[in-house]
């Protein structure tokens, strides 16, 4: 589709645009690589060397695994700003998907942590190039009152969660049948059949306009950021030197500092739109709008991401994986997201196609899927209450936690990647993206510091903590909804 002006015509794929299909297949292959890698890693880390693990403890693990995702989502500021200043969305995209896929082949070595901390950079910075300006040029496929968009949007979501759901039964049974290697390998030959059909679907059904930047940069302003990165990559050097010095350079303090980067890095981020000469006085006032709805989200993939880490544990220590014949794997559980979001995505896509106008407005449906996120863990701890925290348990509670929280999802990932689109500036298209995905950098960031205070001896108060605490902001959310609805001026 190579004029956006003849989108509203194009129905080919399920009623939606045909490049629909091109980044829906982009983004399934990717997030399969993605999370086949996630479903073992923490295992991988905290396993014994003897059993094919580096011996890290199991605290230590947990929290490389959050900020680790944190990091993910924290680069997504660097594709926005790629994308929209330099080299285009297309472009940035397929950039990201080659440093994604070299990073799964490093962890598909045997190099111990070394191998570990390569893979790390080499697939931060590849998600953060790939991620936002795949779901940018989602949004770009629909004019701004083309009543498809949140159907689509949440299609492109099925899609994401249809290659999550494969991949920890593939990569786990291969990962803890044959070896963590082996199963990190399928991780890489998944994000390269998503490297070939994204090249090929893109030249047929892509815009040309996502070939080039929506603001190009000038060499003026070139200079200025060169001095910029080199500026905040010195300051970094020194930070870490200083604490080198002080005799405090360890993981836990440059996990800490990490964590400060970015929970820090949207609130700069917020700060620069709002005083950029580029914004208009209505975008300004929809930006001030989208602030709440980002605090929620934070709060909701605060809870939603620890199903890698505190939901893995439980499932590996607090749960029944021997059923009869049927012996389970603490991986598998990893696959419930996904399971569930296809379950859900097409009647909640009927749903709002089928409500139109009716349907809650965007704050509405934030506060009822924080509501969903506490609920989901007020449900967990329920096992602990009832049979206490020292056997093990059914894995219908974690079916049914996981249950609980993808209604939540629903409510607030796909909704929250339209709105984001919707409330975007002009000139920060990629970059608006880019915020949406520092929500979850900095729900994880957090994590990566509450998840230490997680075992079973504290089971039961940290869920019931954590789940309170987002039940408790859904209802302020929906107390102050009527207000954000109007700060939005003309989007719905």
């Amino acid at each position: 589709m190579n004029n956006k002006n003849d989108v509203s015509d194009d129905k080919s794929f399920f009623g939606q645009p045909r490049g629909l299909s091109t980044l829906f297949y982009t983004e399934m292959w990717e997030r399969f690589s993605y999370y086949g890698m996630r479903a073992i890693l923490l295992f991988y880390m905290y396993y014994a060397v003897s059993k094919g693990g580096l011996g890290f403890s199991q605290t230590t693990a947990a929290s490389i695994m959050s900020i680790y995702g944190s990091l993910v989502y924290l680069t997504s500021v660097i594709g926005g700003f790629a994308s929209d200043r330099i080299l285009g969305p297309r472009r940035t995209v397929f950039l990201g998907g080659i440093f994604i896929m070299f990073g799964h082949i490093a962890l598909s070595l045997p190099l111990g942590a070394p191998g570990l901390f390569i893979s790390i950079a080499l697939i931060v910075i590849g998600t953060g190039l790939l991620k936002p300006n795949v779901s940018e040029m989602v949004g770009g496929l629909y004019t701004e009152d083309d009543i498809r968009r949140d159907s689509g949007f949440s299609i492109f979501v099925f899609g994401i969660n249809l290659g999550s759901l494969v991949a920890p039964q593939l990569v786990g049974w291969v990962g803890g049948h044959v070896s963590f290697h082996a199963g990190f390998s399928l991780a890489a030959i998944g994000m390269f059949f998503g490297l070939v059909q994204y090249y090929f679907g893109g030249k047929k059904y892509l815009n040309k306009d996502s070939l080039y930047p929506s603001d190009p940069i000038d060499p003026k302003n070139a200079r200025k950021i060169e001095w910029s990165v080199t500026l905040g990559i010195v300051v970094f050097a020194l930070i870490l030197l200083a604490m080198k010095l002080a005799n405090i350079m360890n993981i836990e303090n440059v996990i800490l500092l990490l964590s400060v980067i970015a929970v820090t890095t949207p609130i700069v981020y917020f700060v620069l739109m709002f005083s950029s000469s580029k914004v208009t006085k209505i975008e300004r006032s929809r930006l001030l709008a989208y602030v709440p709805l980002f605090i929620a989200a934070v709060i909701f993939w605060a809870i939603e991401e620890q199903g890698s880490t505190v939901l893995a544990l439980f499932a590996a220590q607090r749960t029944q994986l021997h059923l009869g014949a049927i012996t389970l794997s603490a991986s598998q559980f990893q696959s419930l997201n996904p399971l569930f979001i296809m379950l859900y995505t097409p009647f909640f896509a009927w749903m709002w196609i089928k409500l139109g106008n009716r349907q809650p407005s965007s704050p509405h449906k934030f506060s009822y899927g924080l509501g969903f996120a506490g609920l989901s863990y007020l449900f967990i701890a329920l096992p602990g209450i009832l049979f206490g925290t020292s056997g093990k348990v059914s894995p219908l509670w974690l079916v049914g936690s996981w249950a609980i929280v993808e209604i939540g999802e629903m409510l607030i990932s796909p909704i929250g990647l339209s709105v984001t689109t919707k409330l975007a500036p002009k000139a920060f298209g990629s970059q608006m993206m880019s915020m949406w995905f520092l929500a979850d950098a900095a729900g994880q960031a957090i994590n990566s510091q509450i998840v230490r205070f997680y075992s079973t001896a504290t089971e039961v108060p940290y869920f019931l903590i954590v789940g309170s605490v987002s039940i408790v902001f859904g209802f302020l959310l929906l107390l102050i909804s009527r207000w954000i609805s109007s700060k939005m001026v003309g989007i719905n």
